[in-house]
């Protein structure tokens, strides 16, 4: 598994055309994307799943919706505690444009094991507007009878859009589960869908 490098984290929420952003990193790169449906969600969110950064044994996150960007732990290059301002924006810009989010030269630094790695290097490739099934993604990494294996690293993936999961069903094209909810993924589908076939 991926380990991060023992570097303090950054932490912001930032509203974004799917809902809020939950958004990790460190000095190795953006660690996780998540998308949520309020501060609240983000919190409850963060406090259960142990891929989240922001809350650790040194104490549990705190946050509120009181600002568009919220700063939860600093980033060691960045001045006053905040996250990166530049890398930030460029992150926000990619979620807004789901086409082309996972084209964007952005620090990505997922944690994981290294067939998770090798899905979501995998995922990265699908080009948007176009999906493809878990066992054809499977049969792809050379592991034909790997469906439930691809699955399982697609629902672990922790960079909503960045790595888009979204464009993985089922057989047959049956939208299946989405970490961040399947009318979400409807929405992602159809947005890219618009922008590449023209509706």
């Amino acid at each position: 598994m991926t380990e991060p490098t023992p570097h303090r984290t950054w932490t912001a929420l930032a509203p974004c055309r799917w809902g809020w952003a939950l958004i990790t990193g460190d000095a190795d790169g953006v660690r996780t994307v998540w998308l949520v449906d309020d501060a609240d969600t983000a919190h409850r969110a963060a406090r259960r799943d142990d891929t989240f950064l922001g809350d650790t044994a040194k104490g549990p996150v705190t946050l509120t919706d009181s600002a568009p960007a919220v700063t939860i732990r600093p980033h060691p290059e960045a001045s006053e505690g905040r996250p990166p301002t530049a890398l930030l924006t460029a992150i926000l810009a990619a979620l807004d444009d789901p086409v082309t989010a996972h084209l964007q030269p952005l620090p990505l630094a997922p944690i994981g094991t290294p067939f998770q790695q090798r899905v979501w290097a995998a995922l990265r490739a699908i080009p948007a507007g176009q999906t493809v099934s878990y066992g054809a993604l499977a049969h792809t990494l050379g592991l034909p009878h790997g469906a439930r294996a691809v699955a399982r690293a697609c629902a672990a993936n922790p960079l909503a859009v960045l790595i888009p999961c979204h464009r993985v069903v089922a057989a047959h094209g049956r939208l299946t589960g989405y970490r961040w909810g399947l009318e979400r993924k409807r929405a992602l589908l159809a947005t890219e869908a618009a922008a590449t076939h023209g509706g």
